[in-house]
């Protein structure tokens, strides 16, 4: 079953996150892809964002009624710092999937510091990385052998992060139709950020 993974912290799920998945999706042909939130990201140990629950819980509601996507809560049952070599390993030791089968989604913002990741060459030998290009990358920073393993998806681009979501809301801002209605009203419930 081809299968695509989306990991982040999603801080919250934003439109962005929703229309790239949604156009790998489709561009790429995939049975499913599956949103795996972080418990603790290795790049964001500071502790500044909402909880793994809270997180679980946005991309829940963002992601309702959509029958292609899923979500995997595994990195969160984990615990401690969520590794992507250890969510890529239990991806293929439990569906058996093989590297034709299982692609990582990521963002070119966080393609930057693959390089630094725990095992990075062990995830290209597992699985197939594709990377969302966002607003003003440049692959001049990142090393040959990494870009010579990763795929650029054609998809738009959009100036949506979930830094700007958090910044904006925190100053009065609105975050409208950078976060659905839904994920807008459960923060607001919540008083996150």
């Amino acid at each position: 079953m081809k299968t695509c993974i989306f990991g982040g912290t999603f801080d919250p799920p934003h439109i962005g996150h929703l229309l790239i998945a949604q156009t790998v999706f489709e561009s790429e042909n995939f049975e499913r892809l599956i949103f795996v939130p972080a418990n603790i990201s290795p790049a964001k140990k500071n502790g500044d964002s909402s909880s793994p629950n809270e997180r679980s819980k946005m991309l829940e509601i963002a992601l309702i009624n959509n029958p292609n996507f899923e979500i995997s809560d595994l990195e969160i049952k984990r615990e401690g710092i969520s590794y992507t070599i250890d969510t890529i390993r239990e991806f293929v030791d439990d569906l058996k999937l093989d590297k034709d089968e299982l692609f990582f989604l990521m963002g070119s913002d966080t393609l930057k510091s693959f390089h630094t990741w725990k095992d990075p060459e062990e995830i290209l030998n597992l699985c197939n990385i594709i990377v969302a290009i966002r607003p003003g990358f440049t692959p001049s920073d990142i090393p040959q052998w990494v870009l010579d393993n990763v795929r650029f998806a054609n998809i738009p681009r959009f100036e949506v992060s979930s830094t700007n979501i958090r910044r904006r809301w925190r100053e009065g801002k609105t975050i409208r139709y950078m976060v659905t209605k839904e994920v807008w009203e459960y923060i607001d419930e919540k008083d996150l950020y």
